[in-house]
C-alpha cells in the first residue's frame, strides 16, 4: 500500500477511527523515543558519559540530587 493510498483511506475514517489511529501513531512514536533514550544512556550509549558526569557532580556535592 502506498502513502497516497493510506492518505486516501484516512480521509474515509470516522472521527472515532481517526482518533484511534492518531493514538496508535503516538504510541508507536513514544515507544521509538523510549528505545532511543534507553540506547543513548546504556552502558555504551552516546550520552552515558554525560550521565556519569552528572552522577559525579551529585556525589561530590556540586549538584543536588533531583527529587
Amino acid at each position: 500500500m502506498s502513502l497516497a493510498e493510506i492518505k486516501d483511506a484516512v480521509e474515509t475514517l470516522s472521527p472515532r477511527e481517526l482518533a484511534e489511529l492518531a493514538s496508535f501513531i503516538r504510541e508507536r512514536e513514544n515507544a521509538a523515543w523510549d528505545r532511543q533514550i534507553d540506547a543513548d544512556f546504556a552502558e555504551d550509549g552516546r550520552l552515558r558519559p554525560l550521565l556519569e558526569e552528572v552522577r559525579e557532580n551529585i556525589r561530590t556535592g556540586r549538584l543536588e540530587e533531583p527529587p
